[in-house]
């Protein structure tokens, strides 16, 4: 048995996937449902997954999928003469028209906080995400990291531009990576090797490379991408 707002929400989404083919944002849905916040459209979303009604196609921001309707009564099932049959809580439903699959489509990564593109800093892990397009990343596992500072300017690597990246511990000279240094800091930066030490290019005449001993830096990912908001 679905509460009303379930009951509604399960509609939402359900007319908007046989108008569009794509799934409502959980702004949409909070709007609809007129909800205070996405907090309460992320609880519906889990209930009715819990109760079998819809799942959630796995790395994509926008998608999911209803696997069964609710009874026409909403909430609460429909009254019934005595001797008969019981409908069903959860009816089949009915097959619908193939489902087209975006254009554009959306995959959530794990933004991990601000990365220093001039000195170190500290690698923040946090749980948030980040809707970045499909076509901007390749195979292999990525996340993103918010750029601080400039000194990756002259690589087109802008302060608060977000870093696509691979995750990868080998890279070859000349690519640019996350490198954790001393084991608590992380930079982006341009990975060369030069007489037993590892050197971190900046892309900025106003920056000295840094210099390192192998064991002191660890690659963590290469560049796979930027997003860049315009404000």
């Amino acid at each position: 048995m679905l509460t009303r707002k379930q009951h509604e929400l399960l509609t939402f989404i359900q007319t908007r996937l046989e108008d569009s083919g794509i799934s409502p944002s959980f702004e949409e849905m909070k709007e609809a449902l007129d909800l205070k916040s996405k907090s309460g459209v992320h609880r519906l979303i889990s209930a009715l997954e819990e109760r079998g009604f819809i799942r959630r196609l796995p790395n994509r921001a926008r998608a999911l999928e209803v696997i069964r309707d609710s009874d026409a009564g909403g909430a609460k099932p429909a009254s019934r003469a005595a001797g008969a049959s019981a409908p069903s809580a959860l009816a089949p439903l009915r097959s619908p028209a193939p489902a087209r699959e975006p254009a554009n489509d959306v995959i959530e990564i794990p933004l991990h906080g601000r990365i220093a593109a001039g000195v170190p800093i500290e690698a923040l892990e946090g749980t948030a995400t980040l809707p970045v397009p499909a076509a901007l990343l390749g195979s292999g596992e990525h996340y993103a990291l918010e750029v601080s500072g400039d000194s990756m300017v002259e690589a087109g690597i802008l302060d608060g531009d977000y870093a696509l990246v691979r995750r990868t511990d080998t890279a070859r000279d000349g690519e640019i990576v996350v490198a954790l240094v001393r084991g608590e800091e992380a930079t982006l930066k341009y990975l060369r090797r030069e007489r037993g030490m590892v050197r971190l290019d900046p892309a900025n005449a106003a920056y000295d490379p840094q210099y390192y001993q192998p064991h002191e830096v660890q690659v963590q990912g290469k560049l796979a991408g930027l997003l860049r908001r315009y404000h």
